[in-house]
């Protein structure tokens, strides 16, 4: 009996060896068919987070185009407020120059039409604004009052060829008549006779004759002298100190004699 148990032992171990190595075999043999089976799982799964990586790229990609997009124009936005503060500011300290009373306004509107040379501001009757107004800017004057609304106010520039100024030379005193040509940067002196004194870079400031414009304020300065012989007077051209084309707010101003028109009264409605 024991010899049976001993051999069924001895049979059952040596199968249980050839066993394992037939599983073995079969493992070897089934493992590529497993791994091709599984491909398609694979591709998918990396196909899904392919995609997904890249949608949420794109959308990350989208949203830094919107805010780099939104800081470019807040950046534009600060750029134009700290110009704006950089003309006030000039503005400012032109005011406190200036012993007259002033009175900032914005220009809201130029005229289209190119041999007319007028803006339009923001500042009427309403704000004591009267006709005939000198108009400066930060560096020297612009022009005059032509039209009053009670909200606006129409200003006709000085190298509108409709307009005139009297002026004096700074140096020397000399008065003369400032005319407008047409172009925004040139001005015209007139009947100067040909034995005066004045020099390319004099500047020409007004004179307080007429009544209009206060004496001392800058207007332009020489840049073109042509004395031709035989001819009674000088050829003089000048170039306005305001910046016409660029200015966005202006000073109006009044005479320290000249009193500021009281506003109408608010009357509040029951």
């Amino acid at each position: 009996m024991a010899v049976v148990i001993s051999l069924a032992l001895i049979f059952g171990g040596h199968k249980q060896k050839h066993l394992k190595k037939v599983h073995h075999l079969l493992t070897l043999v089934v493992y590529p068919l497993h791994i091709v089976a599984n491909t398609p799982l694979v591709i998918s799964n990396w196909a899904i987070a392919t995609f997904s990586t890249n949608s949420r790229l794109q959308d990350e990609n989208t949203r830094l185009k919107q805010d780099n997009l939104k800081l470019q124009a807040q950046q534009q936005k600060l750029i134009a407020i700290e110009n704006e503060n950089m003309r006030l500011r000039d503005l400012l300290e032109s005011s406190l120059k200036v012993k007259d009373r002033v009175l900032i306004a914005e220009l809201i509107a130029v005229d289209l039409d190119p041999y007319i040379h007028q803006i339009l501001i923001n500042k009427g009757s309403n704000s004591g604004a009267f006709e005939g107004q000198p108009v400066l800017d930060a560096n020297a004057v612009m022009g005059q009052v032509t039209n009053v609304t009670p909200y606006t106010s129409t200003v006709l520039m000085i190298t509108d060829a409709r307009h005139s100024l009297p002026v004096q030379i700074l140096r020397t005193g000399q008065r003369a008549i400032a005319v407008g040509t047409g172009d925004i940067k040139r001005l015209h002196i007139p009947h100067l006779p040909n034995n005066a004194d004045i020099q390319t870079g004099d500047l020409l400031v007004t004179s307080g004759l007429g009544g209009r414009f206060p004496p001392g304020y800058p207007v332009a300065t020489v840049t073109d002298i042509k004395r031709v012989e035989g001819k009674p007077f000088i050829d003089i051209q000048a170039t306005p100190n305001a910046r016409l084309d660029h200015a966005r707010e202006v000073l109006l101003v009044w005479t320290v004699d000249t009193p500021i028109p009281k506003q109408p009264e608010q009357v509040s409605q029951p």
